[in-house]
């Protein structure tokens, strides 16, 4: 499909479809939709947080906000890292998503130290499903603790459904896995019929780093 015919609508049509789009790199203005055979996922009954990073939750060594600088945070997400010199993160899909954002589809969890943001990541929420697009982090587990974060906000606003798309090492320690196309439709499907579920669920108010280790322990 050519790229100036994908629209924020379309876009919603297509994750409630199973795909979702990437670029060849930061200035490709082509797109192209991804169905991948193995879908990854973590359910939130069998989310791990490992000991040191419960440890660093807990301490509350960042200040966690939400939907504070979603445009910050995909543009972090967009830059060069080790091991990553390219992204699929165009300016098109930038624009795309923080256009989503505006719409009340597309939410960001956010890590700061000392007023600079360190952390992060961003992802599409549609009914009981959130998509998780990426995370970037410039400082020790800043990235982990907006992912534990953002599953107790989940859990709490009555989410079915995290789809981190793929299965990374760094996600595999939270207890995450790919499971077969046909096993990811149903579950979509479910989290779709959703209705209710409210990202925003906390009202803003500030949550301890130990009442977060809580929330996802009791549902553990």
């Amino acid at each position: 499909m050519p790229h100036d015919v994908i629209t924020p609508n379309i876009l919603l049509q297509a994750y409630a479809s199973g795909l979702f789009p990437m670029a060849e790199d930061r200035k490709d203005a082509a797109l192209f939709w991804v169905d991948p055979e193995e879908r990854g996922i973590i359910p939130f009954s069998s989310f791990h947080v490992p000991r040191s990073l419960a440890k660093r939750v807990r301490q509350e060594a960042y200040t966690i906000t939400v939907d504070t600088a979603f445009l910050d945070v995909v543009t972090a997400c967009a830059m060069p890292a080790r091991g990553r010199e390219t992204t699929w993160i165009s300016g098109r899909i930038e624009a795309l998503y923080t256009d989503l954002h505006s719409r009340g589809f597309a939410h960001s969890v956010e890590c700061w130290l000392n007023d600079e943001l360190v952390g992060g990541l961003y992802g599409v929420s549609l009914a009981g499903a959130f998509f998780g697009e990426s995370m970037f982090s410039t400082r020790t587990d800043a990235s982990k603790v907006a992912l534990v974060h953002l599953v107790a906000r989940l859990i709490v606003g009555g989410y079915h459904l995290l789809d981190t798309q793929f299965i990374t090492n760094h996600l595999k320690q939270f207890g995450a896995q790919e499971i077969p196309r046909q096993e990811y439709q149903v579950l979509l499907k479910d989290a779709l019929q959703a209705e209710s579920a409210e990202f925003h669920q906390f009202k803003g108010e500030l949550v301890s780093g130990s009442t977060i280790l809580q929330l996802i322990t009791q549902t553990s």
